[in-house]
């Protein structure tokens, strides 16, 4: 009986070594931790075909407030799911005033900002605000 026990409880130790150790290999996420590396590309899934995504040619209006400062892809959606429209900071160029101090002066926030905004325009014609009172929306119909 004290033979099994202490081979349970080896068994046991052993185990729980194993395991941390797995746990300290893990990459933590914490406050420090950023998701995506700086200057990688953000992207969004519109559902609309990319000629709708870029009108003309043109990139939505919320894309070329930035200009230069950025550079813009449009691909295929995979499975058939509209298009992707991927955008990142170009490296060394300040993206514009006002853009960049609204989100805080980072610049992969200011681009992700401008490509939901270039979402929202393609589906649904104008740019949703979360802070508009039911009275602001005119009458439900």
């Amino acid at each position: 009986m004290a033979g099994s026990a202490l081979a349970g409880a080896v068994v046991g130790a052993l185990s729980g070594r194993v395991l941390r150790g797995r746990r300290r290999r893990r990459p933590t996420r914490g406050p420090g931790v950023p998701r995506q590396p700086v200057g990688g590309w953000q992207v969004v899934t519109v559902d609309r075909a990319p000629g709708a995504v870029l009108p003309g040619g043109r990139w939505p209006e919320p894309l070329r407030r930035l200009g230069g400062a950025i550079q813009v892809e449009v691909r295929p959606a995979p499975g058939c799911r509209g298009t992707e429209l991927a955008a990142r900071p170009r490296p060394g160029v300040a993206l514009p005033g006002l853009a960049a101090h609204v989100v805080g002066d980072d610049p992969a926030r200011t681009v992700r900002a401008a490509l939901r905004q270039a979402k929202q325009l393609a589906e649904t014609g104008e740019v949703l605000r979360a802070d508009r009172a039911p009275m602001d929306r005119g009458p439900a119909g």
